[in-house]
């Protein structure tokens, strides 16, 4: 019987019951919903949200009272507290749960609040997805049925002093309900397992005697776990263990240029299902066969605001200003990069999570995500964005047959101007010199910008080519594995440094 079939909780159907056809009136109902629960905690105290719920215009009051926070400036100021186990901070009740994200930039670890009220949300939306699932021609729905193979975080979480921390997705995993166990795989034990590669090699073990019809998780460890069970089996593909593999599900990172490399793994098409699940909650998903973008999830438990990402509202290093005049989803135009800004049912309020977005289809309210705020280039105007990146490369990839998974690119100055060195992942015999003229090209072709200032103070872009056990052993030396880690696309700082070092002694 399908998993679509089970019988869903009559609290979760209302929701999903909810109406789509005003995003406004959604997005005022979320919050005041989330106003309403956090009234009485200090934070919603401290903000008076018992006016503001009061006020002619709820979204417009909460704007003016309410500041705008990063990371560092909500965990100064409101979050270490509840480390401390002190309850009713900025959400009501204490805090059990910690995402522990680093991002794939930074060296300190973050702690994201995690509760039930957003478990809830979450669930709530992986549902709807599901259900989505009626709608796609051709697919064979029975897979939905079979085993669910999910390469996350262990769920074998670190007890702290009254609180429990790990990976999203570990979290996750020890609180969903009972009925998705059988399921589940790798199973329980797998699962606790930290050590990245023990955990592999298990699964690989195990891979004949389970039936797999999706597959969750980030695509560089997807592959990596798919190679490694084609390899110790002798297969000419993923398809002669597991027929009855239909779906995969992704996130975090854009697919496409891991696309060329992954199919050739595969013995027939599978269909590709796209998910924005950050630590702080699910945030948008794929929510019709071929979509181009995902749907951002406006009535559930979480409030949406957007700030132009340009130099209005941002500094050179990708920080935010003090001046920013964040904008609501019906304000937002299609096809400008925002930084995004939540409010969720775990206490983060106006948050700048660290992504950038576009808006592709306003009718429908579909975004693609662009990059990260600190995760750009533009030492000299040239405004090159992840987005730019990842579509130059799988121009590249297209045109030169070739399969590039991996990369990151770094500023440097050259000859008292500028320069773009690019890193880049292929196990295929390459003419670097070939593809450093089609990626510049391409940039060209994409972005006005990035012409003009070839042809000024960028003067030379630089290609190195290197193995791609090369970029994941990198991130295994940093701790960086499994579960949500995926390889910066922008290298810079000590980073930077480390990253030059670790490649100078593996040649």
């Amino acid at each position: 019987m399908p998993i679509i079939d089970f019988k869903i909780p009559k609290s979760v159907a209302r929701a999903l019951r909810l109406p789509t056809n005003n995003i406004k009136r959604q997005q005022q109902r979320v919050l005041k919903k989330i106003l309403k629960k956090a009234r009485f905690t200090e934070f919603g105290q401290q903000f008076r949200f018992d006016e503001i719920l009061m006020s002619k215009d709820v979204c417009k009051a909460f704007q003016k009272n309410v500041p705008v926070y990063n990371y560092s400036s909500i965990y100064k100021d409101w979050w270490y507290k509840t480390l401390d186990g002190v309850s009713d901070v900025c959400w009501p009740g204490k805090i059990k749960y910690y995402a522990l994200s680093s991002g794939t930039s930074e060296s300190a670890s973050k702690y994201i609040p995690v509760t039930n009220d957003l478990l809830k949300g979450n669930k709530v939306v992986m549902i709807k997805q599901l259900l989505s699932l009626r709608s796609y021609e051709d697919v064979p729905l029975s897979s939905a049925s079979r085993g669910w193979l999910t390469l996350g975080g262990s769920t074998d979480l670190q007890k702290k002093s009254g609180f429990y921390v790990g990976d999203l997705s570990g979290i996750t995993v020890k609180k969903s309900p009972f009925w998705f166990q059988p399921f589940y795989k790798p199973g329980k034990k797998i699962a606790k397992e930290k050590d990245w590669n023990k955990k592999l090699n298990d699964i690989v073990d195990k891979a004949p005697k389970w039936d797999i019809g999706f597959i969750v998780g980030v695509p560089a460890w997807v592959q990596m776990c798919m190679e490694m069970i084609i390899e110790k089996y002798e297969l000419n593909n993923i398809h002669d263990i597991w027929p009855n593999l239909d779906f995969f599900v992704h996130g975090g990172v854009s697919f496409e240029p891991y696309k060329k490399g992954f199919e050739k793994l595969l013995g027939k098409p599978i269909t590709y299902i796209e998910t924005y699940l950050a630590s702080e909650g699910f945030i948008a998903y794929q929510s019709h066969q071929n979509a181009v973008g995902m749907k951002l999830v406006t009535n559930q438990h979480i409030f949406l605001e957007f700030i132009p990402f340009d130099e209005n509202n941002f500094d050179g290093d990708g920080n935010m200003l003090s001046t920013v005049k964040p904008l609501m989803l019906d304000q937002i135009e299609e096809n400008i990069d925002y930084a995004l800004l939540i409010s969720t049912t775990a206490g983060a309020w106006r948050y700048l999570i660290g992504d950038t977005v576009r808006l592709i289809n306003k009718a429908e309210s579909e975004i693609i995500i662009t990059g990260r705020t600190k995760h750009f280039l533009s030492l000299v105007g040239e405004h090159l964005s992840v987005d730019n990146m990842n579509n130059a490369l799988q121009m590249a990839s297209e045109k030169l047959n070739i399969s590039l998974p991996e990369f990151t690119v770094a500023g440097e100055k050259y000859k008292g101007f500028f320069a773009h060195h690019w890193y880049i992942a292929c196990n295929q015999t390459i003419d670097t010199d070939l593809l450093k003229v089609t990626i510049d090209n391409a940039l060209k072709e994409l972005n006005d910008d990035y012409a003009v200032e070839r042809k000024s103070a960028l003067k030379e872009i630089f290609v190195t080519v290197l193995p791609e056990n090369v970029f994941m052993n990198f991130m295994i030396s940093k701790g960086k594995v499994g579960g949500q880690h995926k390889f910066p696309r922008v290298v810079k700082g000590e980073m930077l440094e480390d990253w030059k070092v670790f490649i100078e002694n593996v040649k």
